[in-house]
């Protein structure tokens, strides 16, 4: 991943989405961009024009905050949207140490107690989506992304190259999205990131789709909401989830999952919980009677 060109391209498409009418501005004629122009968001954001284009190039380095402010204000940028665009600006910096972080990661003996003690469905995942850990429940939820022929488990992984997920996944292509906007924003935040940068690889070679959102620079949270998943032994499910971070483990969450208490959700949960705990039965040998 190439930080300046990032930084490029983000500037790019987000003043692209931008109209004058949006922004307040007067339109005179016909015009030949799509959304803002560069004079236009440079006066938006109080800054020179060449000041504006120099940043628009990927020459970020030094840019202050107050600057990186008003770009966010002039390109009406969210709170994930702003947040990538004050990493894109730290990674451009000389000054900023160039973290490499390693592919493996464990999950501590503590982490697994608590993982285990949780009733509901959780799993364990790093900020790639590598899903290293999860409960009986949780396994038995993501029974489909676990057994996947793609592997080592991940979640964008299974979305986009394992044809079972559009299966699984209801809202398969808002759940994909969400997956690439995700990865966006770590992206913007890891950009030395060897394994992060090695699956993006992977799946920009192998999916159109992939590289398409990709290319859009979308970004998001992926901290709270809904999944409706098509699960092969109990049918559909509508689950709320929220993801809760591991203070002491740098990029480490756990995701805990679960359905409106009487609603068909909860009963589909509860009979997966008693598939889950079903041992599978011994294989036993049978002789003839003489």
């Amino acid at each position: 991943m190439d930080a300046l060109n990032d930084i490029a391209e983000f500037l790019t498409s987000r003043r692209a989405r931008v109209t004058p009418e949006q922004a307040g501005l007067p339109t005179w004629g016909p015009r030949r961009v799509n959304g803002l122009r560069r004079e236009e968001v440079a006066s938006l954001a109080g800054v020179s024009v060449e000041y504006y284009k120099r940043l628009e190039r990927g020459n970020i380095s030094g840019v202050s905050d107050g600057v990186l402010e008003a770009l966010a204000r002039a390109l009406q940028l969210d709170d994930a949207e702003r947040a990538h665009l004050f990493d894109l600006a730290r990674a451009a910096s000389p000054m900023t140490p160039k973290r490499r972080r390693g592919v493996q990661q464990r999950v501590r003996p503590a982490v697994l107690r608590i993982l285990d003690s949780i009733t509901a469905p959780a799993i364990v995942r790093n900020s790639r989506v590598d899903y290293l850990a999860a409960n009986p429940l949780g396994r038995a939820l993501y029974a489909p992304l676990f057994d996947s022929r793609e592997q080592p488990p991940n979640s964008a992984r299974f979305a986009f190259l394992d044809p079972v997920a559009q299966e699984f996944y209801v809202d398969w292509e808002r759940n994909a999205k969400d997956l690439v906007a995700h990865l966006r924003s770590e992206a913007g935040r890891n950009p030395y990131d060897r394994g992060l940068s090695d699956l993006v690889g992977e799946l920009s070679t192998r999916s159109p789709e992939f590289g398409t959102w990709w290319a859009a620079h979308n970004v998001r949270y992926h901290q709270t909401g809904t999944k409706r998943l098509r699960h092969p032994v109990v049918g559909e499910l509508e689950l709320d989830y929220e993801v809760m971070e591991i203070s002491a483990d740098d990029g480490l969450t756990i995701s805990c999952y679960s359905a409106e208490p009487g609603s068909r959700s909860q009963q589909a949960l509860d009979l997966l919980a008693s598939w889950a705990a079903t041992p599978e039965p011994s294989p036993t040998t049978t002789t003839e009677s003489p």
